[in-house]
């Protein structure tokens, strides 16, 4: 059944017919009306008053006769009537007034990329000589009002917002149209409408994403005109259409994220104006026609993850204009055309997951712009091609799982662009080239599995922004170069089985961002050095399998390991309990010189397993000293001790007395308000502080206000420093200083608030902060014209998990935060993120909670769900405020809004969008996927989509199947913007085929 059109509401009603009666006053009564403002002016400013202009693009838009000056408004020349509104990308937000149907004269309306909300407004159809209207990439929402008596508009364009309802069929009699788009809407579920074929005049006709169903009508192959058809990400079945060929204008077709069936027909080649095809994601099969490598316009052809198989039609070298071509996870078989792209400008290329044979193309860069190559999966075989060391352009190589052999060029090491180098799972020899130290945009080398050799070269070091270095499994030799300390992104290292030896550099501790590292099986000597207790996020270590000795550092105690292997070595001495207790005694089998304390048991329940590891005794301490002189130099300075202890004892007892009389006195003073006491000033960090400056607080300087108290941006000139300033508020909010003075005076870390120094003086309390000049993380995301891009949101998400993993993982004992939200991180001047706010953070430990420690905490939108039927709170429970934090940052939404619906949040409307796979790109902040090039774009969602995917694993229901922080951090460093994945492993998942099928 069809819906009625949208009636105007009695609001829009009224304003179109008060501007009427204004109009026809004007008329008729010129001498009392003409000094009063036009019903145009009076429209523009009804419609700038419901409109929010944060960048003050429309402060033109004043009382005035005439409203030809107003900003992005223009007018006839000879009527001075209002012609045309246009203000895209101006940051507005707020509806559209219905006055602006009061515009007869109005040929264009174009306000597209805005936040601009609410519903069309249906009085828009008074607007008669219309030719034009585009709302595109806005939050508009309802029906779509019928548009069917705007009979001149010929540009339909309300795409990328959020209308619902049925497909608006009135649009097959608006004959005048020459585009319509309608992607990317919330339309109900339906087939495309046989009238559509009545629009003769169509160029372009965009209907994706909007849940179509159905096979295309024949109808659409009347549209002789059509130059570009979009019915991509719907649910389209049937077979391929061979009607499609009696289109020939098409300049470009999107069929693809579909279930469309069949083969591609002989006559597709027809399309002989043809420059985009993309019929990707779809169930297709059969050989492609060997007629298409005669469409010689071709400059896109897409068609992965469907079931083509057969040779690729010869003609494909000879297309001269080809600058993207994507064929991955088909059948395709034999060699791959020699001249392929011999002419071309080919930017990118993914031919993997086939089963081509014999050598490697090597003309794929001939035109110098190639940019992403990536043919992993195949059967090649022979010599990476020479060809490609003059490939300047190139961003991503990867040609890994084949059957190649020889050496790669030395000028491939040294390309100045590559990002991602993958050459594993080869046959390939030779040396790492020196000139790899050119490659300083590499943040991925991967040559595992291969028979590479020699040593690894010192210019490993200029990579300064590689974050993953494999090369596991090879034939490498000589010392581990120190440089590596230079590399400081490096997160992943692994050098297991290879032939590695000398001692692991102490250099590698300066590593800081390391998180894996694997150094097995290999010929390593001397001792593990205490610097890799310095690193902090370490979570795997592997030395096993080498010739190390000496003893293991006490230092990595301070470290919380996921996994440790020190196994078959030669080290001696005792092993750190905690290490111990963390991986069992079969991290440590091997080492028969080790031995273990007879009560550190790494599972008392159990009896021991036997790995060879003796129990410690005296014996097997290097020390030979005379027990005797032992014994009289103990009781010697036992005596001294005493004698000291004592000395010291008699003096504190003195000063408590002194002391308490002075406080007892202060506290009179107070009482009878006499007097003026002296500040109680405790610093945390070695800085000096003035407290009467630090204390004399100017409400111009007032830069927040919370549940706690006020704070004030105070500069510091004894320091030197701009601090923050907690005013506490009097009663028990002290005890909230108290909790954050244990906390924050005790812990360091880099993504922790640091907190200088408390001031304490009769009633009023006070706690001093660093400064973060870019305020919270809850403002910034919804700061206008200030938009953080994705790399700022990722490395705010990847600071802030470090920072709780700190609290959960490195804090002994863990501490929990309680109530992590985007308010309580704040952002300093380079966009880090500090954890903040610890009034009711507690530590884990349920013996050392106080009485409130189980009272209700948090804030509503980021309490885990289980906090409804239980008041223990455990470090799960921050998992999840995090959690909803990512959300927050992939969608730009708020935790709570009214659009989620009464009791609903961020996490239940990210899952209710999640129902099919065409929906997922939706959930994304639309600022986040303006612009760019079309690859570039899907790299980012691609990126955008794995920090989404953690966000929704950090708040499953069920606190057990949430990770840690620790495992958060891993995940969210395999998620590095433009690093970690190919293009074919993006595609795979673009549309969350892996993420949420």
């Amino acid at each position: 059944m069809s819906k009625q059109p949208l009636l105007p509401s009695s609001r829009q009603i009224t304003s179109v017919l008060l501007l009427f009666v204004f109009s026809f006053a004007c008329i008729f009564f010129r001498p009392v009306f003409c000094s009063s403002l036009s019903v145009e002016v009076r429209a523009l400013l009804d419609f700038k008053k419901q409109l929010k202009d944060p960048l003050n693009y429309l402060d033109s838009w004043k009382i005035t006769e005439s409203p030809c000056q107003f900003y992005g408004v223009s007018c006839d020349n000879q009527t001075g009537r209002v012609v045309e509104i246009s203000l895209n990308y101006k940051s507005l937000s707020g509806k559209i007034s219905p006055a602006l149907g009061a515009l007869e004269s109005l040929k264009s309306l174009v306000i597209p990329s805005n936040y601009i909300n609410g519903e069309l407004p249906a009085a828009l159809v008074n607007c008669n000589d219309l030719r034009v209207l585009n709302v595109t990439a806005n939050n508009i929402t309802g029906v779509l009002p019928d548009l069917s008596n705007l009979q001149k508009l010929e540009i339909l364009d309300v795409s990328d917002n959020y209308f619902t309802g049925d497909f608006p069929t009135w649009v097959g009699s608006m004959t005048e149209l020459s585009a319509l788009s309608l992607n990317d809407n919330n339309f109900e579920e339906g087939g495309i409408p046989e009238n559509i074929g009545n629009l003769k005049n169509l160029r372009l006709l965009n209907l994706g994403g909007i849940q179509l169903t159905g096979v295309i009508p024949k109808s659409i192959f009347d549209l002789k005109e059509l130059e570009t058809l979009d019915l991509s990400s719907n649910k389209i079945s049937g077979d391929f259409p061979v009607e499609i060929t009696k289109l020939r204008n098409l300049r470009k077709i999107e069929l693809f994220g579909n279930q469309i069936t069949g083969v591609i027909p002989r006559e597709f080649a027809e399309l002989n104006l043809l420059q985009e095809f993309d019929v990707s994601m779809n169930q297709m099969h059969g050989e492609l026609p060997t007629e298409i490598g005669n469409m010689k316009n071709l400059t896109v052809f897409q068609c992965f993850m469907n079931h083509f198989s057969g040779k690729l039609p010869p003609g494909f070298g000879d297309m001269q204009h080809l600058k993207g071509f994507s064929i991955y996870r088909n059948n395709f078989t034999g060699k791959f055309p020699v001249n392929f792209a011999k002419l071309a400008p080919l930017v990118n290329i993914d031919i993997s997951e086939n089963k081509f044979s014999g050598e490697f193309p090597k003309l794929l860069c001939g035109s110098g712009k190639l940019e992403k190559l990536l043919a992993l999966g195949n059967d090649f075989s022979g010599e990476f091609p020479v060809d490609y060391a003059e490939c300047k352009s190139l961003v991503r190589l990867r040609v890994n799982q084949n059957q190649l052999s020889g050496k790669i060029p030395a000028g491939v090491w040294g390309l100045p662009s590559l990002d991602l180098v993958d050459l594993s799972d080869n046959n390939f020899s030779g040396e790492i080239s020196a000139s790899v130290g050119f490659s300083t945009s590499l943040t991925q080398l991967l040559l595992y599995n291969n028979d590479f050799s020699g040593t690894l070269p010192p210019e490993i070091g200029k990579l300064t922004r590689l974050e993953k270095l494999d090369l596991s499994n090879n034939k490498f030799s000589g010392p581990i170069p120190s440089e590596i300390k230079d590399v400081k992104q490096l997160s992943y290292l692994h050098l297991e089985t290879n032939f590695f030896s000398g001692s692991i550099p102490a250099e590698l501790g300066q590593c800081e961002n390391l998180i894996d590292l694997n150094l097995a099986w290999n010929f390593l000597t001397g001792k593990i050095p205490d610097s890799l207790a310095h690193i902090s996020s370490l979570n795997a270590l592997n030395l096993s399998r080498n010739l190390l000795t000496g003893v293991i550092p006490d230092n990595l105690n301070r470290l919380r390991f996921s996994s440790i292997d020190f196994s078959a070595n030669r080290l001696s001495g005792r092993v750190p309990s905690d290490l111990l207790n963390m991986a069992g005694d079969d991290a440590f089998a091997g080492n028969k010189a080790l031995c273990v304390d007879e009560n550190s048991n790494s599972n008392s329940a159990k009896p021991r397993p036997n790995f060879g590891l003796d129990i410690c005794d005296d014996k097997r301490q290097p020390r030979e000293i005379n027990k005797s002189k032992l014994l009289m130099f103990c009781m010697i300075l036992f005596g001294l001790i005493v004698l000291l202890g004592g000395l010291m004892y008699a003096s504190y007892k003195n000063y408590k007395i002194h002391r308490e009389k002075l406080d007892a006195k202060n506290r009179l003073d107070d009482e009878k308000g006499s007097g003026n006491p002296k500040w109680k000033l405790e610093n945390f960090h070695q800085i000096e502080f003035d407290a009467d400056e630090l204390c004399d607080l100017d409400e111009e300087n007032l830069i927040g206000v919370g549940g706690t108290g006020k704070v004030y941006r105070v500069e510091s000139k004894k320091s030197g420093l701009t601090v923050a300033v907690k005013q506490i508020w009097k009663g028990n909010k002290v005890q909230v200083m108290t909790a954050e003075i244990g906390i924050l005076g005790k812990i360091r870390h880099r993504n922790i608030l640091k907190l200088y120094a408390s001031l304490i003086k009769g009633g009023s309390n006070f706690l001093v902060f660093e400064h973060m000049v870019n305020g919270n993380l809850y403002e910034a995301l919804g700061r206008v014209g200030k938009n953080l891009v994705w790399v700022q949101r990722y490395k705010i998400a990847f600071g802030a998990a470090k920072g709780i993993a700190y609290l959960h993982h490195d804090c002994t004992p863990a501490i929990i935060h309680r109530d992590i939200k985007s308010s309580n991180i704040l952002l300093d001047k380079d966009f880090e993120p500090k954890i903040a706010d610890f009034g009711v953070a507690r530590v884990a430990d349920q013996e050392l909670l106080g009485s409130d420690s189980n009272c209700f905490v948090g804030t509503h939108g980021y309490i885990a769900p289980e906090l409804a039927y239980t008041l223990k709170v455990t470090e799960k429970s921050d998992v999840y405020s995090f959690g909803v934090v990512l959300l927050e940052l992939v969608t730009g939404r708020r935790a709570i809004e009214e659009e989620y619906g009464e009791g609903k949040d961020i996490v239940y409307w990210v899952l209710s969008n999640l129902n099919d796979h065409e929906n997922i790109l939706k959930l994304v902040d639309t600022r986040l996927i303006c612009g760019g090039e079309t690859e570039e774009v899907a790299d980012k969602n691609d990126d955008i989509m794995q920090v989404l995917k953690i966000g929704l694993l950090c708040t499953t229901k069920l606190p057990n199947l949430r990770p840690s922080m620790r495992e958060v951090v891993k995940m969210l460093a395999d998620a590095e913007p433009n690093a970690l994945r190919s293009i074919a492993d993006d595609n795979r998942e673009k549309f969350g085929k892996v993420f949420f099928s």
